[in-house]
């Protein structure tokens, strides 16, 4: 179930809060526990096993590393233990797969050159990647560590930590949130209607911002991928490329103020995961306001523990190529991940070396340079064939010759989107928000939600619904 569907927005969620607000306060909790894994079943029953496996063993884990606080040796062989199954299982789930294809394309090309024709190739299981996983990983493992370094004390209530874990707003796809960002919220929470309102108001522009753009402008890359990258114009491979930039953002952005939204509603106060990254005039600054949840969470558990940038140039190189990497593989097994992350971290090394300070002093050549790097670093992204990246590359920089290529497609494809890139390029500027904050209870403002809302109804109505794209990792 996703937060932009009608069963979500006119079965789950009112029925969830009507029985969670005529609850007495102190078993609140005891309806959110019982509403989030009912949420997270009806994407795959049996996962829930799963995250109840996880709440478990690292609530035992760091229990135990509570009690050998004095005895190092103890509290860090239980704190390895901790890593190896969190990490384990989320290897075994995500990456398992990706190894076995790279083992058999390995003893393919070994056979070749030794002129071995028959191998024997190891048979990829048949395993569905569980919802969420690769978030809710990264929370208990900041949990463990936190204890471990004395951050937190271990939490005594398995109750209250199972909710840390599977709180439904956030579960499936974010804001990671640490312990400490939430457990005082999860015995103490402030209600009141202005609060409840204001999170109505925020899931509505949540649920604009994916249905209405980023779900219309996703029907530029579908149609891109169907005419063939080898066939379609160089105006037109950076439309595409540009067009997904958007997709991906409201996606994204809309999945996350959604979440905060439905927290707001129940009293939860979520932190933000976007600033407005494409006002950003380097990529370093890019990635401090993109998923900033998830880059809080580099910089603290490796990015800092590794020495940051306090080591020398050569330790900073290797610091960053770890992290960028390692963000490139959290996103999804496939080598076009690694090689997005391995791009992100080559810029950013650059920036930080020369770049930035020449950046800095020119903001046209910051805009120019970002809106040339962020859409092609996207295509890394968006695009899992490698064979494929390289065409769709040589079409961006004509370097390629086009097959059967209408010259005129852009033309097309810009008559057809050009309000939505207009009305996407718009809200990725901080001025809309700026304004709905400042008169979020005018009359306009109630007026244009209300058009949104029932907008946005009406696209689902019609099933015009694409997945969240951020689900898959």
């Amino acid at each position: 179930m996703v937060f932009s569907s009608l069963e979500f927005i006119f079965r789950f969620l009112p029925i969830f809060l009507i029985l969670y607000y005529i609850t007495p306060g102190r078993y609140r909790n005891i309806v959110l526990l019982i509403g989030s894994l009912g949420f997270y079943s009806f994407g795959e029953p049996k996962h829930v096993l799963l995250i109840l496996l996880s709440i478990i063993v690292n609530y035992s884990i760091a229990v135990q590393i509570g009690k050998s606080k004095d005895i190092k040796q103890k509290k860090t062989m239980w704190l390895i233990l901790g890593l190896v199954y969190d990490l384990g299982m989320l290897f075994f789930f995500k990456y398992i797969n990706f190894m076995i294809d790279n083992i058999n394309a390995m003893s393919h090309g070994i056979s070749n050159l030794q002129g071995v024709t028959k191998i024997h190739e190891i048979a990829p299981l048949s395993i569905a990647l569980p919802l969420g996983i690769s978030f809710y990983t990264f929370q208990v493992v900041s949990y463990v560590i936190d204890v471990y370094q004395g951050r937190i004390q271990a939490e005594r209530s398995i109750f209250k930590f199972a909710l840390y874990v599977s709180m439904f707003p956030q579960l499936i796809s974010g804001p990671i949130v640490t312990y400490s960002d939430i457990d005082v919220q999860l015995i103490d929470r402030k209600y009141s209607f202005k609060k409840f309102e204001k999170g109505l108001k925020i899931f509505i522009i949540g649920l604009g911002l994916k249905v209405l753009i980023a779900d219309r402008i996703a029907f530029l890359w579908n149609d891109i991928q169907t005419i063939g990258f080898e066939s379609i114009s160089t105006p037109l491979a950076w439309l595409g490329a540009i067009g997904y930039s958007l997709q991906l953002y409201f996606d994204f952005h809309g999945y996350t103020l959604m979440a905060i939204g439905v927290g707001k509603m129940i009293g939860f106060n979520l932190p933000n995961n976007f600033n407005h990254p494409y006002m950003s005039k380097s990529v370093t600054e890019f990635w401090r306001r993109w998923h900033i949840t998830l880059g809080t969470w580099f910089k603290n558990y490796v990015y800092i523990p590794m020495g940051g940038n306090r080591r020398g140039t050569a330790r900073l190189a290797f610091n960053l190529f770890i992290v960028w990497m390692l963000t490139g593989l959290w996103h999804g097994a496939s080598w076009n991940y690694v090689l997005w992350g391995l791009l992100l971290f080559a810029l950013i090394y650059i920036e930080k070396m020369f770049l930035k300070k020449k950046l800095d002093q020119s903001r046209f050549l910051a805009r120019i340079y970002m809106l040339v790097i962020i859409p092609v670093s996207w295509m890394l992204f968006a695009i899992n064939n490698l064979s494929d990246v390289g065409t769709y590359f040589g079409r961006m920089f004509a370097v390629v010759p086009g097959i059967n290529v209408n010259a005129y497609d852009f033309i097309k494809y810009v008559e057809m989107y050009k309000w939505l890139f207009l009305l996407g390029i718009f809200f990725s500027m901080p001025y809309a928000w700026r304004w709905f904050v400042k008169h979020e209870s005018s009359i306009p403002s109630i007026v244009f939600l209300v058009v949104v809302f029932w907008f946005s109804i009406y696209q689902l109505a019609n099933g015009s619904n694409n997945p969240f794209m951020y689900f898959k990792f």
